[in-house]
């Protein structure tokens, strides 16, 4: 398996390998047209995720461990999955404000 993110057309999802899990996971336009905003075109969907990319693969990580999702089986993220992870990631680069 390689690291090769892509979109595709029949599940209208951005798709990438889980590193050490041997599995793909997908992303849904309706996840991202939630966190982007906007209805999202396949490039637009291929960007965010490029742009934040390590917050898509702790999120899949995440969730896989607090599934408990067996190695090799494909697994799917909800935008709220994503949210939780880029909110996390900015409470720890920015620490708490009072």
């Amino acid at each position: 398996m390689n690291d090769e993110v892509r979109w595709r057309d029949d599940i209208a999802s951005v798709v990438f390998p889980v590193r050490g899990h041997g599995a793909i996971c997908a992303v849904h336009r309706g996840a991202f047209r939630t966190l982007i905003g906007v209805e999202p075109s396949p490039e637009d969907c291929l960007g965010y995720f490029r742009r934040f990319e390590a917050a898509f693969r702790e999120a899949a990580s995440a969730k896989i461990a607090r599934k408990g999702i067996s190695v090799g089986m494909s697994l799917h993220l909800t935008s709220r999955d994503v949210a939780r992870k880029l909110l996390e990631d900015y409470q720890i680069a920015n620490g708490e404000k009072s």
